[in-house]
């Protein structure tokens, strides 16, 4: 049952990439997530345990929730230390590449990637992976998270006893974040065997969710009661949901890194409704567009026909590159288009 989602024989080539190198770099998408420093980290302890070089370089800082992770202090931020970065990058023989599909997804820090001739080896669970650049590609969009793809990697080339506390506390973070806490994509019997597991060899699944969850700021905490007061529309008879905030507003509150985190998500808690946006200007004329569905609702063909992004079935993203009011023009444009899917 732990083995059906990568071919043996993908396997067996990770296994012979891994024996026959040394130096490694795990590379994750820009504004990483809980499922993508999880997954990395975990992957870069599971290869130093085999006695290789192993770093994870990200492109760009990852949220405050996630720095308690094991040795989250060791990763290379491009954003801060490009140049060490690229080092890493242009010296490795292997990248690793997890939670993403296209090196599009890696902002500037895609063009050491590319410009690598480092083998690039893809594990990941979105859709449409960008085949012609990976040398050796494990996806499995039917997977939960990357994190839980990572712990198939592991298990099968070194069986459970490889994991020691701090990868597992890495795994468990990426696929209790990438599940909503289980809440969404997690319906599989094998997910809590996994999960079963990753307790035996000691992680406190309580203690990981205060650490992630129980850990905001007083700006995230005074910007969620602004949202839900201000900023959140509903559109009761197309069952969705709208939340803006401005680059203005953000700064208004001293956003940090990770305070937006998770409030896509609320208006889902209203009774009825089926889709949530949350239209973020992270600089003037950039807007950063999250997607969330409940149900059937395939929010990631939504993303990649109006936004230019995609994602999962119920959560996806994508960018506007104009004002807000452009964007949520855009918006109400696509939920109109989807009016039959959203309202039978």
């Amino acid at each position: 049952m732990l083995e059906w989602l990568i071919p043996q024989a993908q396997m067996e080539a990770l296994r012979a990439v891994i024996d026959e190198n040394d130096k490694f770099v795990v590379v994750a998408h820009k504004n990483p997530d809980g499922d993508a420093v999880g997954s990395s980290l975990a992957m870069m302890l599971y290869l130093r345990s085999l006695g290789k070089t192993a770093d994870v370089v990200l492109p760009n800082a990852f949220p405050d929730f996630l720095t308690w992770l094991p040795s989250a202090d060791d990763v290379v931020v491009y954003e801060t230390a490009a140049e060490r970065a690229c080092e890493l990058v242009a010296a490795a023989q292997v990248i690793l590449c997890l939670d993403f599909n296209s090196p599009s997804r890696l902002g500037p820090l895609g063009e050491s990637l590319c410009s690598s001739s480092a083998q690039k080896i893809l594990i990941d669970h979105h859709l449409y992976p960008e085949e012609g650049f990976f040398s050796l590609m494990l996806s499995a969009p039917e997977a939960c998270s990357t994190a839980e793809l990572v712990y198939r990697v592991i298990y099968r080339l070194s069986s459970v006893q490889a994991l020691s506390l701090d990868v597992a506390q890495a795994i468990y973070t990426g696929m209790m974040t990438d599940t909503g806490s289980f809440a969404y994509a997690s319906n599989r019997k094998d997910i809590y065997l996994i999960v079963a597991e990753l307790i035996a060899a000691g992680v406190d699944k309580d203690l990981i969710y205060r650490r992630v969850f129980y850990n905001a700021s007083t700006s995230r905490l005074r910007l969620m009661g602004y949202v839900l007061y201000k900023k959140m529309k509903i559109y009761s008879r197309m069952n969705a949901a709208l939340i803006t905030l401005s680059y203005d507003e953000l700064m208004h509150f001293k956003v940090q890194k990770g305070d937006t985190e998770g409030l896509v998500n609320m208006p889902l808690q209203k009774k009825g409704v089926r889709f949530s946006c949350f239209l973020r200007e992270e600089l003037p004329g950039k807007i950063n567009v999250s997607l969330r569905s409940v149900g059937d609702f395939p929010c990631n063909t939504l993303a990649a026909e109006y936004f230019g992004g995609g994602g999962h079935k119920n959560a996806s993203g994508g960018e506007v590159h104009d004002t807000m009011e452009a964007a949520v023009e855009k918006f109400v444009k696509a939920m109109n288009a989807y009016r039959k899917e959203l309202t039978e």
